[in-house]
């Protein structure tokens, strides 16, 4: 994490401008909101308006975009550069390896949430008055650990067939899109209403709302999210490990 702090803080005016077209994405949403004033908002949960239904899926967006493309895209650089093969024969094991690779971009992702609340609260008009900021940490935390695994299995790939990341960027904007990211599950057809409340993002969508905007009835997706890491995180390192072993014994390694 910190050699991944150094590499980014060198690059510095990309990491702002980074930064900028996140909010401008939040300031976009807010704008489109605008255009909805005083429509219906039976559909929107625990949030109280379309631009605060947003808000929150454009946050975890990031953090699950963070967790679950952070390391894939790690481990893709290291092949590009050069150094995997010497990263591998470091005394640091396959759990160490992932945790670490996927640290920074979680530790960024929870600052630019932390950005984008603070816009839509001081700037925009979004009401945090009842917000459980206890239950939105642990929401949060639960997402960026659950969502880590599509992002580990995904480096498992790019070790072995020196691609992947554009599979784990579709499956998350599938996840995103049917899961309630920003639109209603309930505006989607039947058949794709059945998929969007079991993938994991929804659970995260619903969590931080509740959290944010209600104060309570976030336990349930926390408890959700903790589950599903809990049988995927184990099985995604595994698969992580067993990858690093197999590029070992092909010399393949050096490759990219």
């Amino acid at each position: 994490m910190r050699r991944d702090y150094l590499i980014r803080t060198s690059y510095r005016f990309v990491l702002v401008l980074d930064l900028i077209i996140g909010v401008i994405d939040v300031v976009v949403f807010y704008f489109i909101s605008e255009t909805f004033r005083g429509g219906a908002t039976t559909s929107l949960g625990a949030a109280p308006t379309y631009f605060a239904f947003a808000l929150v899926g454009i946050a975890v967006t990031a953090v699950v975009q963070a967790t679950s493309s952070g390391i894939a895209s790690g481990i893709r650089e290291e092949q590009l550069t050069g150094t995997l093969e010497a990263l591998v024969t470091q005394p640091v094991n396959a759990i160490e390896m992932a945790l670490g690779m996927c640290g920074l971009p979680f530790v960024l992702a929870t600052f630019r949430v932390g950005l984008y609340l603070v816009v839509g609260g001081a700037l925009l008009g979004v009401d945090f008055s009842h917000t459980d900021w206890v239950g939105f940490v642990l929401v949060l935390g639960a997402t960026g650990t659950a969502m880590s695994a599509i992002g580990i299995v995904t480096a498992a790939t790019v070790v072995v067939v020196k691609r992947g990341q554009s599979i784990s960027g579709l499956i998350i904007f599938g996840m995103g899109l049917v899961g309630g990211a920003v639109f209603p599950i309930a505006v989607l057809p039947e058949w794709l209403q059945v998929i969007g409340r079991v993938v994991p993002p929804r659970f995260a969508y619903d969590g931080l709302r509740h959290a944010l905007y209600v104060g309570s009835g976030w336990v349930g997706d926390a408890l959700v999210l903790i589950g599903f890491s809990v049988v995927t995180v184990p099985l995604a390192v595994w698969l992580f490990n067993r990858a690093i072993l197999y590029g070992r014994r092909a010399g393949s390694l050096a490759q990219y």
